[in-house]
């Protein structure tokens, strides 16, 4: 599962607790966090300037402090406690620990620094971590192959990468919106990729929509076969989502 920061932060108690009844019936989530707000909030705080290169931020060692320090320390940590408020068992860690996403420089380093390309995910790690009955909690900070240099890695590609050497075929991406809409706001069940393709140059998808779907294109790869988009403020909407009860909307290859 992929998750924004942000969207994490409005999520009800009820969307925890559907995880939990998830993991008591043997579904085990494995979440992949971003926090991109929170990171932009932090650095105007601190008087660090950012800027972002088709989507992606701008990273130097100052910029990757703070984004490790939010999304590592403050963003991934709520997550956990609010897991373990249902009675769950949550575990926080970044790819950094235990080597458990290893990135190369993307390759337009030259204008973004230090942001990586997952090249590596430690699937043992996860699966162990599961195993022990913890629901993994991931932030998108990699190491590169010498162990030294860090990488500030997009969630969504994150996620994707993750999803993808643990061999799982669906991914959920949790967001604020019920699913792509046709011009008529009608939620679409199933949509390609190419179909997202059309409907962008259509301008039928428009505004912040496109990152979203954009992203959720990012994490089909690998072995992931197909992405569904829900509103993580629906009522079960996890165990709806599994149960194929026509929740959001399925992006497929």
């Amino acid at each position: 599962m992929k998750c924004g920061g942000s969207t994490l932060a409005a999520l009800p108690g009820s969307f925890f607790e559907d995880m939990k009844q998830l993991q008591d019936e043997g579904i085990v989530t494995v979440i992949v966090h971003g926090g991109g707000p929170a990171i932009s909030d932090t650095l105007t705080k601190l008087g660090i300037e950012t800027e972002f290169v088709n989507g992606l931020r701008k990273t130097n060692e100052a910029v990757l402090d703070v984004v490790e320090m939010v999304l590592s320390g403050q963003i991934n940590k709520v997550i956990v406690r609010r897991i373990q408020l249902t009675g769950a068992a949550a575990l926080g860690l970044s790819g950094v620990d235990g080597h458990l996403i290893e990135a190369q420089p993307v390759s337009n380093a030259h204008e973004v620094g230090l942001v990586g390309d997952v090249t590596k995910v430690n699937a043992e790690l996860i699966q162990g971590i599961v195993g022990m009955g913890y629901i993994p909690v991931i932030a998108p900070v990699g190491l590169g192959s010498d162990g030294g240099q860090r990488y500030n890695i997009n969630a969504d590609t994150a996620a994707g990468a993750v999803a993808s050497h643990l061999g799982v075929e669906r991914m959920i991406v949790v967001t604020d919106v019920p699913g792509i809409m046709n011009g008529e706001k009608q939620v679409l069940p199933v949509v390609s990729v190419a179909q997202i393709e059309d409907m962008i140059a259509s301008g039928e998808i428009y505004g912040g929509m496109i990152p979203k779907v954009r992203a959720a294109i990012a994490c089909i790869q690998g072995k992931v076969q197909e992405v569904v988009i829900v509103n993580g403020a629906e009522p079960q909407v996890l165990s709806k989502a599994l149960k194929g009860e026509g929740i959001g909307t399925r992006i497929v290859r």
